[in-house]
């Protein structure tokens, strides 16, 4: 009784907040469930008021009561998707019913009923599902139920790449890959580590990723991954939808495409799994560089595995979810890089033999001798090297739902991902490190004032913890007598025609943190022929930065004869006392 009580209180003042936000620049809300109305009519097509309707979860057994208005609408709004049965009942008409209602997350299935005079006692029932065109929105979306989530195959296991399959979505092409030796890896880490989606032609940072209502995008507005590159929890969706243009103001806060998924629950029945996923080198076709290159198909192995569970606590009445994925991969790669041939680093040119000079020689023995071969005129070479990642993942989901009482829901989530992943250089002298932790978690109460007003609160919250850093494998890049700068290695070292160097502090890393800490209210309202609907969002982010320059010092020549000479070489230093970490804090409100 006192939760009811208070449950009322909160979220009748943040009902209030929502009116006043409705001035507000910013329209944008979160809204999770999905919305079952209609008219109720009799023969004659005049509308019956007052009529009880009775919504009822099949999976749960929970039950949300409705009355039509003096217009005879009714709506049952922000209810679990899922499948639904629909039961009306008027003073002097038979009762109808209405089983296989399939509603969807975040959409409005419209159920209309045309009751028959007739006694209490008889009963029509229509057994079928809803109507296919939608009736209450103007929305292009498209629906991804569970079934295809967990049973279609995924490379990686990532269930945002099925929003490719949907009209106007497309994957970027040409993403720099994490881990990957190229000189750009490190650029992954500042766009975020999931997959890129192009929704409508937009660029992949203005859309908007949202499970339970609540907000996932990362710190730099991109869809949410691991340092693996996948997002994870397959098995923890029930479903998601992809709304691509023309929606409504709930919507908001961007300006590309929606990518709305709800976690699974419990149910009335238990239900569970126990699964294991592989990849090794043994099924897959020879890759055409390994062969060309007299190398070996290389090595790798991926497994995924886990588990999931969910039932009753209580039943009828509480019911939980919980599920883990685990992920173990080692990936092989062939590195095919240009180094100095053997005749070049004793100062034997194609244009002629030229004096190497004795500062440069020290410099030489961090290109590996050439094993591959000979390029162009003989003075570069190729050299060829498995590069092995390691990586590591683990995935956790939670979730609750409780009936408080016929007018109060309470439903609870959470989600926990770190993962982790270990890569080589080009010449195997460094070695990249890239973890990525991301904790979720979301509160939602939903309370019924009475059959035309209903109310949802929500509190969510959403942290990104990532750092990218490299550490020495080989000593001689940490040799003193090649430092430039005290204390700091080996410097960075840039010759055209050959492919550069990178000491392990001559690159750039990073330490983030980001949190974002959300509030939702959201108002469903009858009134008359009308169905509004407005509501109340506040987000508060914190972005903790601290992003280290190359501090090791640099040397840039412009051709294989000027770095054998030392001739006009272009020199770079940075001033370490310099770099300070930086927090940024912003705050945004909205209305609709």
């Amino acid at each position: 009784m006192g939760y009811s009580i208070w449950g009322r209180r909160l979220t009748y003042g943040l009902w209030v907040l929502g009116l006043l936000a409705l001035t507000a620049r910013v329209p944008f809300a979160q809204v999770a469930g999905g919305t079952i109305l209609g008219t109720i009519s009799d023969p004659t097509s005049a509308v019956v008021s007052n009529a009880t309707v009775s919504v009822k979860d099949l999976a749960t057994g929970v039950v949300r009561h409705a009355a039509t208005n003096s217009s005879g609408l009714y709506s049952a709004p922000n209810l679990r998707p899922g499948e639904y049965e629909v039961t009306v009942s008027a003073p002097g008409f038979s009762p109808g019913n209405v089983t296989g209602i399939e509603l969807t997350v975040g959409a409005q299935q419209t159920v209309d009923f045309v009751l028959k005079v007739g006694k209490s006692n008889e009963q029509v029932q229509v057994t079928g599902e809803a109507p296919d065109v939608e009736l209450t929105s103007s929305s292009i979306s498209a629906q991804v139920d569970g079934s295809a989530v967990r049973e279609l195959p995924l490379n990686g296991r990532d269930w945002t790449q099925l929003a490719a399959l949907q009209p106007g979505v497309s994957t970027v092409r040409g993403q720099i890959q994490t881990g990957t030796v190229a000189s750009g890896s490190t650029v992954r880490a500042t766009r975020g580590f999931g997959s890129q989606l192009s929704i409508s032609g937009v660029r992949p940072s203005e859309n908007n990723y949202r499970l339970d209502g609540i907000s996932i995008n990362d710190y730099s507005n991109d869809g949410p991954g691991s340092v693996l590159g996948n997002l994870a929890g397959v098995d923890a969706i029930q479903e998601f939808s992809v709304i691509t243009t023309n929606y409504t103001a709930e919507y908001g806060k961007t300006s590309g495409g929606v990518i709305n998924a709800i976690t699974r629950s419990g149910t009335n029945r238990v239900h569970g799994d126990a699964y294991e996923f592989l990849r090794n080198n043994a099924l897959d076709a020879a890759n055409f560089f390994d062969n060309s290159n007299g190398v070996e198909n290389p090595p790798f192995r991926r497994n995924q595995f886990g588990a999931s569970l969910g039932g009753p606590i209580r039943k009828d009445k509480t019911f939980g979810f919980f599920n883990y994925e685990g992920l173990r991969q080692s990936l092989s790669t062939t590195v095919t890089s240009t180094v100095p041939s053997a005749s070049a680093r004793l100062g034997d040119l194609s244009t002629g033999i030229v004096p190497v000079s004795p500062l440069v020689q020290p410099y030489l023995a961090l290109w590996p001798a050439p094993n591959g071969a000979i390029l162009g005129t003989g003075d570069t070479a190729q050299f060829h090297y498995v590069n092995v990642q390691s990586g590591t993942e683990n995935f956790y989901t939670g979730r609750i739902d409780h009936k408080v009482s016929d007018k109060d829901t309470l439903s609870g989530s959470f989600q926990y991902d770190f993962s982790q992943n270990l890569s080589p250089d080009s010449f195997d002298d460094n070695l990249w490190h890239y973890k990525n932790s991301r904790p979720f978690g979301s509160v939602e109460e939903t309370h019924v004032f009475s059959p035309s007003l209903v109310n949802s609160v929500r509190f969510g919250f959403n942290r990104n913890g990532v750092l990218v850093n490299i550490s020495s494998i080989n000593p001689l890049t940490l040799d003193p007598s090649l430092e430039i700068e005290p204390g700091r290695g080996s410097p960075s070292i840039s010759v055209s025609g050959i492919t550069g160097y990178s000491g392990p502090y001559g690159n750039v890393t990073y330490d983030l943190g980001w949190n974002n800490f959300q509030a939702y209210d959201d108002a469903f309202y009858n009134r008359g022929k009308h169905s509004l609907k407005f509501g109340f969002a506040f987000n508060r982010m914190q972005f903790n930065d601290l992003f280290r320059f190359s501090t090791a010092g640099s040397f840039s020549y412009g051709s294989l004869k000027s770095f054998l000479t030392n001739a006009a070489p272009t020199s770079f230093g940075a001033q370490i006392s310099s770099l300070t970490p930086r927090g940024l804090r912003e705050s945004l409100f909205g209305g609709y």
